[in-house]
């Protein structure tokens, strides 16, 4: 048995567009996203262990080892095929918090992607897909393993086809409760459902960020960067924010407007990727 793997990537996804649709009974809001894998990640370092414990070997800012999706992803594995072994899981954090770009949900995808195959648990891909659910409706398209037309609360995926191309991102130095963004009374919730075929027949940017609006109502600095982002392009803001892209058709192209970013954001630069990294590492 394999006993540990390092440098495991935690990519970040944007969303391409983001339509709220409904509301379901139980509070859950009812979306249509495209999800875009980018090669900007955070990583972690998995070494399997034969106690049974599973702890978080590094601190990390603001997130308690008890409620961190990489531990909590480890023991929901533990526990759903009754498996003996532990872990000691290291995460080196890149994408930040709060930011829309699902580093959460991505940490805990490799988590349960690694441990699958170190605890070689025999999962399948749309078995560890439902088990990451638990952690939050971004975790299994994580696992899904390429770039997905999403509906329900973001769980219903569909593989599509997206432009080879770059993204320049910026944080805009602030973080966006998500709770915060889909309770305010503002939110439209009743964008008209499109069907995969309208995205994808699409050349340009489709649709739109339906929590956009209330996000830079409520954070100038979003709608700042946005503002001086959108010269570029068609500029939008990921997930519930903060984080906001453009696309650019080369790496050039990214590289020289990224030099014109203002100091006062932190920005970077990332491809489009077609796969999840440690896809190989799924059964079907």
């Amino acid at each position: 048995m394999s006993r540990s793997l390092l440098n495991c990537p935690a990519p970040a996804k944007l969303n391409l567009f983001l339509h709220v649709t409904g509301r379901r009974a139980d509070g859950y809001h009812l979306l249509q996203t495209a999800f875009q894998l980018i090669g900007h990640c955070d990583a972690l370092d998995i070494v399997s262990r034969d106690d049974g414990i599973i702890r978080r070997c590094n601190d990390v800012a603001e997130v308690p080892e008890e409620s961190d999706l990489i531990v909590r992803a480890a023991r929901l594995l533990q526990n759903h095929t009754a498996c003996k072994y532990g872990a000691d899981l290291t995460l080196h954090k890149h994408l930040p918090m709060g930011g829309g770009l699902g580093g959460g949900s991505s940490d805990a995808a490799t988590t349960l992607i690694v441990l699958n195959h170190l605890w070689e648990t025999g999962l399948s891909r749309q078995q560890l897909m439902q088990l990451g659910l638990q952690l939050g409706a971004d975790v299994p398209f994580f696992i899904f393993g390429t770039n997905a037309f999403a509906e329900g609360v973001g769980e219903v995926l569909q593989a599509i086809v997206t432009p080879d191309c770059w993204y320049l991102v910026i944080e805009p130095g602030v973080q966006v409760p998500t709770p915060v963004i889909f309770s305010a009374k503002e939110l439209t919730r009743d964008t008209k459902p499109i069907r995969i075929t309208d995205f994808s027949s699409h050349s340009k940017m489709f649709g739109k960020n339906d929590l956009q609006t209330v996000a830079t109502a409520m954070f100038p600095q979003v709608d700042a960067a946005i503002k001086w982002l959108s010269t570029y392009g068609d500029a939008r803001m990921t997930g519930s924010g903060a984080c906001v892209f453009c696309a650019f058709p080369d790496e050039a192209s990214a590289d020289k407007a990224l030099r014109q970013v203002p100091d006062c954001w932190k920005s970077w630069k990332a491809k489009a990727l077609h796969k999840h990294p440690l896809d190989y590492l799924l059964q079907t």
